[in-house]
């Protein structure tokens, strides 16, 4: 038998199921519940959740966000010298709600952190990586943000843990 391939699975029937495999699939994988945030070229605040996010390198530290190339806050933050990328934690479903607002509305009656650090901070956040814009990369529909850790607010003893899995909040919590 020379040029055939063998399979025992057929073949998908058009091109968005194995998308929508690949999305089900990902569903399963438990991933950090993350609040991205900046400021525009205006000097408005901007900000999005994220979950597609990781640590990429210890020297120098170095912290990546997958971002969405269709959110209206994809350029802003492409756009931004800096960001800051909030931890979240048991308790913090609310600001992920907010921040799944009309990007105009996600700021309102949100605490900033008073200090001056080129990217919005969320008062209320219990841990935050101060990041500067490393390298900017292409994936697919998603452009990935590389920042190079500037700074970490807060303990990571009390921080994160609100996670994503099958579509729903769950918390990854130690005693």
């Amino acid at each position: 038998m020379t040029g055939t391939l063998l399979t025992s699975q057929p073949a998908p029937s058009t091109a968005t199921e194995p998308a929508e495999a690949f999305r089900a699939a990902m569903s399963a994988l438990a991933a950090p519940v993350t609040i991205v945030t900046c400021y525009d070229d205006r000097g408005m605040p901007r900000g999005l959740t994220a979950s597609a996010v990781t640590s990429l390198s210890l020297t120098p530290p170095l912290f990546l966000v997958c971002i969405d190339r269709g959110s209206r806050t994809h350029d802003a933050l492409i756009g931004s010298d800096a960001f800051a990328v909030h931890l979240l934690g048991p308790g913090d479903e609310y600001l992920v709600r907010r921040f799944m607002r009309p990007a105009e509305q996600r700021f309102d009656d949100v605490a900033l952190a008073a200090d001056a650090h080129p990217a919005p901070v969320l008062r209320d956040v219990t841990l935050t990586l101060r990041c500067v814009r490393h390298d900017i990369l292409e994936g697919g529909d998603h452009t990935i943000l590389v920042g190079r850790v500037t700074g970490v607010d807060g303990e990571s003893a009390h921080g994160g843990g609100l996670i994503w899995h099958r579509r729903g909040f769950a918390h990854a919590r130690r005693p």
